[in-house]
């Protein structure tokens, strides 16, 4: 049973019920043996030929990242802690030249595909063609990936780094509010600044969601396992407190072997592709995962951050790229937005034209704009959904079924798409903003 083609599809299980060897499509084999060539787990794809049971284990390894797990070495966890060590003295501008310094060989980087990486997914789609060789049909039916017939998913994210941010936070709602977006404050709970009931308050009382954002985000949490099961403790004791669902580690520092010791409903530490995080590696999927128990929505576009202060743009095109390629594969969009970042004037406008194009994209293209909750309920019950065949037509049963819509998985000129029942979306294009109406650039 290839048990990862019907979690991610939710197809029926007799499509999956057979034993196949995975044949690496030419496009993925040049860039997996260029990952795996120095990975000591991985040595080699030999001949690209893999059993049905190792391209299960293949997804699994590249979706917990331990390709990179050589990435940890004790040179880079001295320098970390060196860092943050001198870090509370640094201004915004010294940090943003060692940053760039220490970061300068990210463009070097082969793998993951910059700036979105959709690997799992592509071996996901491989695995379902060959099982319909298999079974001779020329498509199969799927639980569809998002609620009530949308094309994709956004989630708007802001962690709150400083007390500066902390005070902004009203302001960026206002923002957020007047877009018709809800997004999810991170809060740190300890030591970086105060959290008063009285904050928690007014973020929820205006309809946005609270998560846990580290314990005191000086970059040590991971720094080794007794560390981490201390910490964790006291994280989830806070996220007690909160009424906190979700996580989010301080600079996207993770080892997803650990999160069994989260008590959290879902996690958000794991980018896509990290050229421009200090911890190299990314899941290479654009699609909630499953972590044990926990759900992991990872982090799929660029942040604030990194796009201001080391690639040094305030120019909304990488974002536009990202969310556009993100869309056009109906996957999940998450944005880290700081409130601690986006006070100088030329990052709010940035940020807006952002929200305006998030809009676009809810008008135009059927783009579900939500919280994170909201998308850990969605995936928790679509997992427990199944296709059944009544009455001629395959029907969706399970909690929340109403809100799902059975898709088709269909070749075409050996790919595959995908239709729902009775229309296409239409692609998003990005060649320039003439796709934009003026009146929601801002």
């Amino acid at each position: 049973m290839l048990q990862n083609l019907v979690e991610f599809f939710r197809c029926p299980e007799w499509f999956a019920d057979c034993e196949l060897p995975l044949r690496i499509p030419d496009h993925l084999a040049g860039t997996l043996d260029a990952v795996f060539a120095e990975d000591p787990v991985w040595p080699e794809l030999p001949e690209h030929w893999l059993s049905d049971s190792s391209a299960e284990e293949l997804i699994e390894h590249l979706r917990r990242e331990r390709y990179a797990a050589n990435e940890t070495t004790v040179g880079a966890l001295m320098i970390r802690r060196a860092y943050y060590l001198i870090r509370p003295l640094l201004t915004v501008n010294w940090r943003r030249h060692l940053q760039r310094f220490f970061l300068r060989s990210w463009t070097s980087h082969r793998f993951p595909r910059w700036p979105v990486d959709r690997t799992v997914d592509l071996l996901h789609e491989a695995l379902l063609l060959q099982a319909m060789d298999v079974k001779g049909v020329d498509r199969v039916p799927f639980i569809w990936f998002w609620p009530d017939g949308h094309s994709s998913c956004a989630l708007m994210t802001h962690d709150v780094e400083t007390e500066a941010g902390l005070r902004f936070c009203a302001s960026l709602m206002d923002w957020d509010e007047e877009a018709g977006i809800s997004a999810s404050f991170q809060f740190v709970p300890e030591k970086r600044y105060s959290v008063s009931p009285a904050n928690l308050q007014e973020v929820r009382d205006r309809g946005f969601e609270i998560n846990i954002h580290d314990l005191n985000h000086d970059g040590h949490l991971f720094r080794d396992h007794k560390t981490f099961l201390r910490r964790v403790q006291q994280i989830n004791d806070y996220g007690d407190r909160f009424q906190a669902l979700g996580f989010r580690a301080g600079a996207l520092y993770r080892n997803q072997e650990w999160f069994d010791a989260l008590r959290f409903s879902y996690e958000m530490s794991v980018p896509n592709v990290a050229h421009l995080d200090p911890q190299h590696g990314g899941c290479c999927t654009l699609f909630p995962y499953f972590i044990g128990k926990i759900l992991e929505l990872p982090v799929t576009t660029v942040q604030d951050y990194s796009l201001f202060h080391v690639l040094s743009t305030y120019s909304t095109d990488l974002w536009r790229q990202q969310l556009s390629e993100i869309v056009n594969h109906h996957g999940l969009i998450t944005v880290i937005a700081h409130p601690d970042y986006l006070i100088e004037e030329r990052a709010r406008q940035s940020y807006k034209s952002l929200l305006a194009y998030l809009n676009y994209l809810r008008q135009n293209h059927e783009t579900w704009i939500t919280k994170p909750a909201a998308v850990n309920d969605w995936w928790r019950r679509r997992s427990s959904m199944k296709l059944v065949w009544k009455a001629g037509r395959w029907s969706v049963v399970g909690p929340g079924s109403e809100r799902a819509q059975v898709a088709y998985a269909m070749r075409q000129d050996s790919q595959l798409v995908y239709r729902l029942e009775g229309r296409d979306f239409a692609p998003v294009l990005t060649s320039s903003k003439a796709d934009v109406p003026s009146n929601a650039l801002g």
